[in-house]
């Protein structure tokens, strides 16, 4: 962008500053402890409609916890380009469950993990050439898919306010998720920066007291359960028969699968937006790192004998709320979730937290993640893609609730589209689709990228210009625009450098698109074009003068970063 970047004053600790210990300790303990119910509850309602045996049920719970935490530190400390290096929960999701329970029953575990694998590659090959979607996964999809999250999460949370014990009354459930909630948004909303780092695992604590009080935290679960302990292993194999069960649920997995990524851009997205104390641009190589941790995860869990996972966007909202976006944090969270695995006792001490205290935590969460996700909409500058996110919104609620054609969407995919998130995030990505069918026809043009480009470059902006009508003087504006941005894109190429430059360019009304595509490097011109005023006052005028005059000449520069290339988009509006 070429204008000032807003500053989050709330942030204490950025991904790449350190925590002090003990605050990391505390707030990872805190994470694991309010992931830990909703990621076990999905594995376990899995395997349980399916049927299973009981060392399968207990073994694949146990791996899937494991596995959750091994994958979520290495989402905060990636390895080579495996991992976001943000604070990112990875565990099982609710859209695994229908095509989940259906491999189940038709093949059991091996049929399972045989489709998971190749899910797990297909995903992996999303990952790995993501630039090649950067048209239809844009931040207005993802904040659609973020959206939905409350829309299908709300209905479970408040059936959560009703699990009390027999014989207890209304105020038993009310009181202690009422003081959860009013101490977590009390924290959020008025608390300084210390008191918002601790305000969920304080609201937690003081409900789970209250619940004491009033007889509903089941203190003898925690007080029978074992230290130590773990379920013997339980190893499925794989089923290389591809059978005519395998074909038949393939689609539906790699649906189920595209959607997981989906909602890991979503989540990783929405982390880059409050975790730093000022606005960066978006890094796609962290993007590609999420997903890539992602598909780890399920090779994993294919290879183990549990459902597939991906990445939770719930933390998001606990950076938001709490202040602190420190790697070292991420890590402790998967530590303590491998940790309690092997420990009944301290699996035992979350699980019988009541589901009001539960309910009234996340009810503070989810209000925090949506906006986080407006805000992501919002943004984007076409107000053809506010009506985009706007009817995906409206569908995916009506299919979440059963409004739309029940009959019909029940029975698609095996109900796969009853899920809001689902139906919502495709059709968003549909729209998105049909507007780039439709749009202006892109003018393309290949050269070796160096200063050797700019006179074919020159040639080829004239034409679009002259074909446009534009005057002579947005012709020479458009001449300036791309010489600026092939001398910043080529600041570092050296003699001999083979590495090519595609141009695309498009009319858009009376602005002119053109989006320079190269091999990757390592410095953001959006973000260079954003500090320009700050490294004014440190005397590097002289060095800067490419990037000052684009930002004169352009209404808008951003610059997507992805592990393979390095993507430039120009926007020059006609004087």
């Amino acid at each position: 962008m070429s204008e000032a970047r807003e500053e989050n004053s709330g942030i204490r600790y950025q991904p790449d500053e350190d925590a002090p210990a003990a605050l990391s300790a505390g707030m990872g303990l805190q994470y694991a402890a309010l992931h830990l119910s909703g990621m076990m509850m999905i594995t376990i309602i899995t395997f349980r409609a399916a049927g299973v045996s009981e060392a399968v049920f207990a073994w694949g719970v146990f791996v899937s916890v494991v596995i959750g935490g091994l994958c979520t530190a290495l989402q905060s400390y990636p390895i080579a380009r495996v991992g976001a290096g943000y604070i990112l929960a990875v565990g099982p999701i609710s859209a695994v469950i229908a095509v989940s329970v259906d491999a189940l029953v038709d093949g059991g575990p091996a049929l399972l993990a045989t489709l998971m694998v190749a899910s797990a590659l297909v995903q992996l090959l999303f990952a790995a050439r993501l630039s090649l979607f950067r048209r239809v996964i844009t931040p207005t999809v993802s904040g659609t898919v973020l959206m939905l999250v409350p829309v299908t999460v709300l209905p479970s949370v408040f059936d959560l306010f009703d699990e009390v014990p027999a014989g207890h009354g209304v105020s038993s459930a009310l009181a202690p998720g009422l003081v959860t909630a009013v101490v977590v948004a009390a924290g959020t909303l008025g608390g300084g920066p210390r008191l918002r780092a601790w305000a969920p695992v304080a609201g937690i604590v003081l409900g789970s007291v209250v619940a004491v009080g009033f007889g509903t935290y089941d203190t003898a679960r925690v007080a029978s359960a074992d230290w130590i302990g773990f379920p013997a292993p339980q190893w499925p194999g794989l089923d290389l028969e591809f059978g005519p069960s395998f074909w038949a649920l393939l689609p539906a997995f790699l649906l189920v699968h595209v959607v997981t990524a989906l909602r890991s851009i979503s989540a990783t997205l929405a982390l880059q937006g409050v975790a730093w104390r000022q606005e960066r641009a978006v890094d796609f190589r962290a993007v590609q790192g999420g997903v890539f941790a992602d598909t780890v995860s399920n090779f994993m869990a294919a290879f183990s004998g549990t459902i597939a996972n991906g990445t939770r966007s719930t933390t998001a909202a606990l950076t938001r709320i709490t202040g602190v976006g420190a790697r070292s944090v991420g890590v402790v969270f998967g530590l303590s979730l491998v940790l309690m695995a092997f420990s009944p006792k301290l699996l035992a001490l979350v699980l019988a937290v009541p589901g009001p205290v539960i309910a009234g935590y996340v009810t503070v969460a989810v209000a925090t993640l949506f906006v986080i996700a407006v805000k992501m909409v919002a943004g984007d500058s076409d107000p053809r893609l506010g009506v985009v996110a706007a009817l995906s919104f409206w569908i995916g609620l009506g299919c979440q609730y059963g409004f739309i054609f029940p009959e019909y969407v029940a029975g698609f995919a095996g109900g796969l589209l009853g899920s809001g998130i689902t139906a919502g995030g495709l059709l968003a990505i549909l729209l998105t689709l049909a507007l780039e069918a439709t749009g202006p026809r892109r003018r393309r043009m290949e050269a070796a990228l160096g200063l050797e480009a700019l006179d074919p470059l020159r040639d080829f902006v004239r034409r679009l210009a002259t074909d446009s009508g534009w005057s002579e003087s947005m012709a020479q504006r458009l001449d300036a625009a791309c010489e600026e941005t092939l001398l910043t894109l080529t600041d570092h190429t050296e003699a001999g450098d083979t590495r090519r430059l595609r141009v695309t360019a498009a009319r858009e009304r009376d602005v002119a698109v053109l989006e320079f595509i190269a091999v990757a490097g390592e410095t953001n011109i959006e973000d260079q074009i954003s500090l320009l005023d700050e490294r004014a006052e440190a005397g590097s005028l002289e060095r800067e003068a490419s990037l000052r005059l684009l930002r004169s000449l352009a209404s808008e520069v951003s610059h997507r970063q992805y592990h393979e290339v390095d993507i430039v988009t120009v926007r020059v509006n006609q004087p």
